[in-house]
């Protein structure tokens, strides 16, 4: 699957620097001096491969540091970092009991090492060497290569009494974030040469986290001070971490799928939903099946539900996306069972073939119509043919080679023949309209005993607002369970325009209860104008309605909206079906 990230924000790309990736163009590395951070501390390095800490020496150099120069720096943590070039660039004599400064053994350091030492002038004025770049790791010149980068560490006087300068709590946790002061545990996040070293504060990460507070004070606590998390990217990590601070929240396009995984790996909820809410933001129909793919791997079932929504109501937009190949077939199968995708049926077809193309790549597989299939799985009988027009399938699935010659066969029949034969694939219309779906019924009352020779019951209607009809609901046999042929339209009465009709059957149990037949389509109806509803069956004798209405209005629950329907008798070839009694007594639609 396509990274998400890239997906997300596709322009964004963060290429590693020529200096981290060792491209010294022939020249030696420039040296570099860490700037001042708060209060005169030095910000530290991120870099594992920066920091003694990381490498064999670190513990000696410590102990050398400490016990050579008769004294520690306030600033250093366990494991070294922060002071790190302090203790690194201090070695310890074997040779010679007589004390030094920690000046005095860099200078000696890097004097041996055959490096040339920069000075930098500390908080007080006066001049401290650095350690040379193999000083700092206790390797030897000559096995650096000249491309290799520069890591400078500027020794400064500790700064006491910052908590001063803080005048509230948030402050000065915010102040520690990303901060060597006070830190007890370091952990190296990402992998290979990504590896970013980053310090922080056992009884923060515990206060505002679960996961946390277990792994440092559970059971099976770590005692460990570097804990590796090769798993974890580097900034979503520094945003956890930022957020648990100081409240503050920085996500972005780039960062903001991996900072949710981050957040929900640390059981972090309050971050989880600032994440959630800004693909919420940020939701679109070309990104939808990719953050829908995200959501169902995360578990964020109302991100979930906000990407089928966009995807019902920019179906073809969505579907077209460069990320709709790259979902996984659960996905797939998610979308394809849906009863309210607006696009029609030969288009999602075309999408599912391209996605098979896809996916069998993906499994290097050869692009057969066999392979297809096989892809594809449950998928494909999701897909609903019937809802197709003949010429539709006759022009795409019936050549594709995907379907069975049996299939083909049996939906050609389905197509062209009545009685019409079952299928295996779903006939039941897509409904690309959103909310709750509404019925009027204009009998009151139900008797027995209505037939059928070949002509169509038909009734006029019109509505006081737009609507979208979706079906009618027909009586059945009054002789127990049968099958019927029928066929519906809705015609525009002035025009004898057919706006929609469906050619298909229906089972009822024999009973007086009405039996739904839809469209295939939506049908949309337009206030005070004049449509005529057919519906020719082939049948035994079935119920029939008595005690018409000719005005009948629908109000809505949820906000009193009110649809009238007016019913009016349709001249012509009408089988005997009028406003007092006769068929057509349901009308199904959505507003």
């Amino acid at each position: 699957m396509r990274c998400c990230v890239c997906l997300f924000h596709r322009t964004l790309r963060c290429p590693q620097s020529k200096m981290a990736a060792g491209e010294g163009g022939g020249r030696a590395p420039c040296l570099s001096f860490s700037s001042p951070g708060p209060l005169g501390n030095v910000h530290p390095s991120n870099s594992a491969h920066s920091s003694a800490a990381s490498n064999g020496g670190s513990a000696d150099a410590t102990v050398g540091a400490q016990g050579a120069a008769g004294h520690s720096n306030p600033q250093l943590g366990p494991g070294g970092s922060g002071g790190a070039g302090v203790a690194a660039g201090t070695q310890p004599s074997t040779q010679n009991s007589t004390p030094q400064t920690a000046a005095e053994s860099a200078t000696n350091a890097g004097m041996a090492a055959g490096e040339m030492t920069t000075s930098a002038t500390n908080m007080t004025g006066t001049t401290t060497p650095t350690a040379s770049p193999a000083a700092a790791h206790g390797t030897p010149s000559s096995l650096l290569s000249a491309s290799a980068p520069a890591s400078v560490l500027v020794y400064r006087e500790p700064v006491y009494n910052w908590q001063a300068t803080k005048s509230t709590v948030k402050e000065r946790f915010a102040f520690l974030f990303n901060n060597e002061v006070l830190s007890d545990v370091h952990f190296l996040v990402g992998k290979g040469m990504g590896v970013q070293r980053i310090p922080a504060h056992r009884f923060v990460l515990a206060v505002g986290s679960a996961v946390f507070d277990a792994m440092f004070n559970g059971g099976m606590a770590t005692t460990s001070t570097e804990i590796e998390l090769p798993d974890v990217e580097p900034a979503a990590f520094l945003a956890l971490l930022k957020f648990l601070y100081s409240d503050e929240v920085q996500i972005g396009p780039e960062t903001v799928m991996t900072t949710l995984y981050t957040a929900k790996k640390y059981a972090v909820p309050a971050l989880e939903a600032h994440c959630v809410e800004f693909l919420k933001k940020n939701l679109r129909a070309d990104n939808a099946f990719m953050l829908l793919t995200q959501a169902r791997l995360f578990d964020e079932p109302q991100l979930a539900s906000l990407c089928l929504e966009n995807i019902d109501k920019n179906t073809a937009d969505a579907l077209a996306a460069e990320g709709f190949t790259d979902i996984d077939l659960d996905t797939l199968v998610a979308v394809l069972e849906r009863d309210t995708l607006g696009v029609r049926e030969v288009r999602l077809f075309g999408a599912a073939v391209r996605w098979a193309e896809a996916e069998a790549q993906r499994q290097q597989l050869q692009p057969t119509p066999e392979n297809k299939r096989r892809v594809l799985g449950k998928a494909l009988a999701l897909i609903r043919f019937p809802l197709m027009t003949i010429e539709e399938f006759a022009a795409g699935p019936a050549q594709s080679g995907i379907l069975t010659d049996r299939e083909v066969v049996s939906l050609f029949l389905h197509f062209t023949v009545n009685p019409k034969p079952r299928v295996e694939f779903i006939d039941r219309p897509r409904c690309c309209l959103r909310g709750k779906e509404c019925s009027i019924t204009r009998f009151g009352q139900v008797e027995s005993r209505w037939g059928y020779s070949g002509t169509s019951d038909r009734i006029r209607f019109s509505v006081n607002r737009r609507i979208f009809v979706v079906g009618f609901g027909l009586y059945g046999s009054i002789h127990g369970p049968t099958d019927y042929q029928v066929n519906i339209q809705i015609i525009h009465t002035d025009s004898n325009t057919v706006l929609g009709q469906n050619d298909t059957g229906f089972s009822c149990d024999g009973s007086a209860n009405t039996f739904r037949v839809m469209f295939k389509e939506p049908v949309e109806i337009l206030p005070n104008v004049n449509y005529t509803a057919c519906a020719t069956l082939k049948g035994p004798d079935s119920h029939y309605g008595t005690k018409g209405m000719r005005k009948v209005t629908h109000e809505s629950p949820a906000t009193g909206t009110k649809t009238c329907f007016t019913f009016c008798y349709a001249a012509g070839n009408n089988n005997g079906t009028s406003v007092e009694d006769g068929q057509l007594p349901e009308v199904i639609f959505y507003t």
